[in-house]
């Protein structure tokens, strides 16, 4: 198993006539049909003369075609370049020059694109590139990430052979849109072990449950503001009428993972990764219990090394990661590569992130932690969303300001502040919006905030 392509031809093979997608709304899929069709549309594309090397732009809701034609490229030996379906037209414009991409395909095209017999595969490459996967772009403009074969198929099938060891016996599920990286690896892993994927049209907080109750969800990954949307839910009877063995999430709030858990009856696993580098850090089952609450990553998956530097760095080295950003300097520091977190190991190996080095506020010589701050205004009951940012002062260098979304007085706030953190630390300056711009992967776009 050493590309996209051996990986549908060996599902196909092994589980046939077995549901492989089910999109909701939209097509179920069984893994004969992924083959027949992902080479269909490697046919059709090839007609429309895309080639070896060449980058195509998909922009598509969560539908089957979107991973079809991802798996189509891949066929041909040519890259995707996924874009988020809420993108305009500069950050589309952005995307397209920088990718130097040779088509687009919207959902108009896409009427004009039929899947066509007669596909003859010719072998794979598992070094060659079959993304150019734009970054969140949190802090500046998104760069292309140069994702292989190779870098897949180590993500994926780490979450097989690995926790939390996923099989031909569990439904998948994914929400997240499909120009982001979750629900592509989702596909990948779904592939390895045989599993029924489910795909949602997004991410909806009121009826996600009942999504999963109905589809008889075991597993999902989720991440960023996600959790504390769930939680702003009434409890529910049915809270804990589901098949959900395990849920992995990225940032999981610490003061609420135990609430978590209670309300819906299943644990909740830390998981850390980035697109640059795939899946690298997980709680497994053995230590959830001990680390319910505090915030830990866990520890590195099998396949990743990792150390951090005198300055607080969180490092990271070891196969499956990408190849790079597309026309811009290789970030790899002695084959390390500078994740831009600062971070801590406990006396076991265990990391726990303290904030993100871009993501420090230096106020008159202090330096105040973004995540902390935002950590504490999360953690009251009339706060939905918030971010920190730091903005220019004279006297002081820079001051705190927070962004909040939530039916709160600033008042009450700065009390709740400054009860649980140091004065520096304490927002000078407050600004209460209905929402705040997100990233495709449900993180604030900081670079958007003022």
């Amino acid at each position: 198993m050493t590309d996209l392509i051996s990986l549908v031809e060996r599902a196909a093979s092994r589980w046939p006539t077995r549901a492989a997608w089910r999109f909701d709304p939209g097509q179920t899929l069984t893994f004969a049909e992924i083959s027949e069709l992902s080479a269909g549309y490697a046919q059709a594309l090839r007609d429309k003369g895309v080639e070896p090397g060449d980058r195509v732009a998909v922009m598509l809701p969560n539908r089957a075609e979107f991973p079809l034609l991802w798996l189509a490229l891949a066929r041909l030996g040519a890259a995707l370049v996924p874009v988020n379906m809420k993108y305009r037209s500069a950050d589309t414009e952005h995307l397209l020059t920088d990718s130097q991409a040779a088509l687009l395909i919207t959902e108009d095209s896409l009427e004009a694109l039929k899947p066509e017999p007669g596909f003859d595969q010719q072998p794979v490459d598992p070094a060659a590139i079959v993304n150019v996967q734009y970054t969140s772009g949190t802090t500046g403009a998104p760069k292309g990430c140069l994702l292989s074969h190779r870098y897949w198929v180590t993500m994926a099938s780490s979450l097989v052979q690995e926790f939390p060891h996923l099989t031909d016996t569990d439904v998948m599920l994914t929400a997240q849109p499909f120009s982001y990286v979750d629900p592509q690896w989702n596909v990948v892993a779904a592939l390895i072990a045989g599993a029924e994927l489910v795909v949602l049209d997004g991410f909806h907080p009121s009826t996600f449950w009942a999504d999963v109750r109905r589809h008889r969800v075991t597993y999902f990954y989720c991440l960023g503001a996600m959790p504390n949307l769930l939680l702003t839910n009434p409890p529910h009877p049915q809270d804990r009428d589901h098949a959900v063995r395990v849920v992995q999430c990225s940032a999981i709030p610490p003061t609420r993972h135990a609430e978590l858990e209670a309300r819906w009856g299943t644990p909740w696993f830390e998981a850390f990764g980035m697109t640059e580098t795939g899946a690298d850090i997980r709680v497994g089952a053995q230590e959830h219990d001990e680390l319910v609450g505090t915030g830990c990553l866990g520890r590195p998956a099998a396949h990743r090394e990792i150390r951090v530097d005198d300055a607080g760095e969180l490092l990271l080295r070891g196969p499956g990661m990408f190849d790079g950003y597309l026309g811009h300097p290789a970030p790899w520091r002695d084959g390390w590569f500078p994740t831009g977190d600062l971070a801590r190991l406990d006396e076991q190996g265990r990391v726990y992130l303290i904030g993100r080095i871009k993501d420090m506020i230096r106020r008159s010589g202090e330096n105040i932690a973004a995540v902390e701050v935002e950590r504490v205004l999360m953690d009251h009951p009339g706060v939905r969303l918030a971010a920190v940012v730091g903005v220019p002062d004279e006297m002081r260098g820079e001051e705190v300001k927070a962004f909040i979304v939530g039916d709160v007085p600033e008042t009450d706030l700065r009390e709740w502040c400054g009860e649980r953190l140091a004065r520096f630390k304490v927002p000078r300056y407050w600004e209460f919006r209905a929402d705040l711009p997100m990233t495709s992967s449900e993180r604030v776009a900081k670079n958007l905030l003022s």
